[in-house]
């Protein structure tokens, strides 16, 4: 619940902008030659900084003006000057000092300044900092390379780091709570990194038009049933309809394909990923037989026919039950959904894009290059503040996907797909 003087603060900010619209009074400012000289010789920023702030006392002296004013009544004023006190601005990332004006009504109660609020909502150090950090500048080097004024201040180790925690669970709950339902998504990527000795599941979406949007995060001991369930309800709950037809690229694991299939039905086309079946087959087998079988498994899943890429796997298959059935096993396992692609007969390059989940993976080698200045990892919602900033962050500099005008032949190959599913399953019902 907001505090009566934080209602005051709105309501002023409110009554400022209707005076403003309503008169076209002009706010003028004189600089002594000489001084302009001095302030460049210290350097251009020197010159904003003292420009800026004579800007924004005499934004605030014409509204103390305009609320001390009696309007032609006749009486005392509704309002009186008290002072002034010290106030700041953000400039370059940093607070300067300026000299902010005190207004009390005829009760001596203080009145809100609409000037000082928006003086303030319009600093942006949260954001300032965010930015910085993000890019890799560290709290104990802020002060050092941010500080441009003399009069400068709020940017010691703690007051960063204070505004970067408010900063990144904006960008957590922003991340969150983000709504889907107006994104057409053709495609979505789940895959689990272990990162901090917490497993993080990610939700990425690709649109229609081949943009890359990250859409949920979740964090658990491993990728269980309750994990994934959770990630997937806050998904449909944001506007995800899992009823639409719509490819899924998983990494495999059964509880993800349980979770999609009871989710999205017959309307989920499962591609499993094809690096991540190469990496779990390899792991049975002794390092002298690695590199042969992922060379196979990939100069399989390269071939464009249908066809014959199932063919060289069962092939392959027949190799490994004389020499290591455990190897076997693993890539007898969920074969066929290695192969949803070839049977959608999509052309190589978005082929190449969605059978695997790199897009998860890339986006997480920029979360360790975000996060590689924390040394202390402490428990709450650190984990999730940094990843969801560094998500962001990665989602920002994403191209669309490779081969994304490929994609309405995805769209009518799952059509017609699911078509020949459904179809089968009604004239069996009749007959």
């Amino acid at each position: 619940m907001k505090k009566p003087y934080q209602i005051e603060k709105q309501r002023a900010v409110l009554r400022l902008q209707k005076h403003a619209a309503e008169t076209s009074q002009p706010v003028q400012l004189s600089f002594p030659l000489s001084e302009l000289v001095e302030q460049l010789q210290q350097g251009l920023m020197n010159l904003v900084r003292r420009v800026g702030v004579q800007v924004l006392e005499e934004f605030m002296a014409a509204e103390v003006a305009q609320i001390t004013h009696n309007r032609g009544q006749p009486g005392p004023a509704p309002n009186h000057r008290w002072g002034r006190q010290r106030g700041y601005c953000i400039l370059a990332g940093q607070k300067v000092p300026l000299r902010r004006p005190r207004v009390r009504d005829r009760e001596h109660r203080e009145v809100a300044l609409g000037s000082y609020e928006l003086i303030q909502r319009g600093s942006l150090l949260q954001e300032s900092v965010w930015q910085k950090m993000i890019h890799g500048l560290t709290t104990r080097r802020y002060s050092d390379v941010v500080k441009e004024f003399s009069e400068a201040y709020g940017i010691e180790k703690s007051t960063v780091s204070d505004h970067f925690v408010q900063a990144s669970r904006v960008k957590l709950q922003q991340l969150l709570t983000r709504p889907w339902s107006e994104l057409p998504l053709c495609a979505l990527l789940i895959d689990g990194a272990w990162f901090q000795k917490q497993e993080m599941l990610v939700a990425l979406g690709v649109a229609l038009d081949g943009s890359k949007h990250v859409l949920g995060l979740c964090q658990g001991a491993s990728e269980n049933t309750t994990v994934v369930k959770h990630l997937l309800e806050d998904l449909q709950q944001r506007g995800v309809d899992f009823a639409i037809p719509r490819l899924y690229v998983l990494d495999g694991s059964k509880s993800l394909v349980a979770a999609v299939r009871r989710l999205a039905g017959e309307a989920a086309l499962i591609q499993r990923c094809q690096i991540h079946k190469a990496r779990n087959v390899a792991d049975h087998l002794i390092e002298q037989h690695r590199y042969v079988v992922q060379h196979k498994m990939q100069a399989a899943y390269a071939t464009l026919d249908y066809a014959d890429a199932k063919r060289a796997l069962h092939r392959l298959l027949r190799e490994l039950m004389d020499l290591n059935p455990t190897a076997a096993r693993s890539l007898e396992e969920g074969l066929e959904e290695t192969l949803t692609l070839h049977r959608l007969r999509l052309p190589g390059r978005l082929r190449c894009s969605l059978a695997s989940t790199n897009l998860i993976e890339s986006a997480f080698s920029m979360v360790r290059t975000v996060c590689h200045n924390v040394k202390i990892w402490k428990g709450g919602d650190q984990r999730l503040r940094w990843i969801a900033s560094a998500l962001l962050y990665a989602e920002s500099r994403w191209n669309r996907l490779h081969g994304h005008r490929q994609i309405p032949i995805l769209i009518k190959e799952m059509e017609v797909a699911l078509l020949r599913k459904i179809v089968p399953k009604r004239h069996a019902g009749v007959a």
